[in-house]
């Protein structure tokens, strides 16, 4: 499921980010990479241990565990810490790969599946040209450029790739969620009979219905989650 999410960060902190940024101590992007991808990728990263991107990391973690359809369509369970990257002049491309099955969380080692991958872009579409989140989809291709503070979840099992920079320069975030659903065709399920409930709710309130599809949605979640 590809899912675009609005407002993840307001206009006053991507304006923040987008300073903190212009100073940051930017790197080659290929560090890290595995072995396809290390030969397509073309970018500068933020060093994960850097001041900048612990500080913006942690800005966007409690942005996604306050924003409710981050947590109906992820059902999160773990999420790598929050990387930054930039494309402009030089190093303005990534192409196409598919991002590893399992990364290590810095710290502990612990092994995240990827279920899911995101992008949260930072500049203002019109400041650059170029520069799409391209995914290779069964009905062909989606060409995503989102406004800043908008976010964009899909499956950590497509091909993607971002195309070149051809003028200014594209800031965004990136990370991956091990969801407690590992299905994706169960993640839908579950996401869509949420929202089909929010509905319910707002038209008539806490009805018997709603309430038994409420259970229904718990039984099923406790049914696929894993703890």
């Amino acid at each position: 499921m590809l899912l675009t999410l609005p407002d993840i960060l307001n206009a006053t902190e991507v304006a923040e980010a987008r300073a903190a940024l212009a100073t940051a101590p930017w790197a080659d992007g290929r560090p890290g990479a595995g072995r396809q991808a290390v030969q397509v990728k073309n970018n500068e990263q933020l060093p994960l241990d850097c001041a900048v991107s612990r500080q913006l990391g942690a800005q966007v973690l409690a942005a996604l565990q306050q924003h409710p359809l981050v947590l109906s369509a992820a059902l999160p369970r773990r999420i790598f810490p929050p990387r930054f990257n930039r494309y402009r002049g030089t190093t303005n491309h990534y192409g196409n790969h598919v991002d590893g099955a399992v990364r290590l969380l810095p710290g502990s080692g612990q092994p995240l599946r990827t279920d899911l991958s995101c992008t949260l872009f930072l500049s203002d579409p019109a400041s650059y040209d170029g520069g799409e989140l391209v995914m290779q989809e069964p009905g062909g291709e989606q060409r995503i450029k989102l406004p800043a503070g908008h976010l964009v979840l899909y499956p950590g099992t497509t091909v993607h790739q971002v195309t070149p920079v051809t003028r200014g320069e594209r800031l965004a975030c990136f990370f991956w969620i091990e969801s407690l659903v590992r299905g994706s065709d169960q993640r839908r399920l579950l996401y869509e009979m949420d929202m089909a409930l929010m509905a319910l709710r707002q038209r008539d309130g806490e009805s018997p219905e709603a309430v038994a599809l409420t259970g229904c949605y718990h039984n099923l979640l406790r049914l696929w989650a894993e703890t």
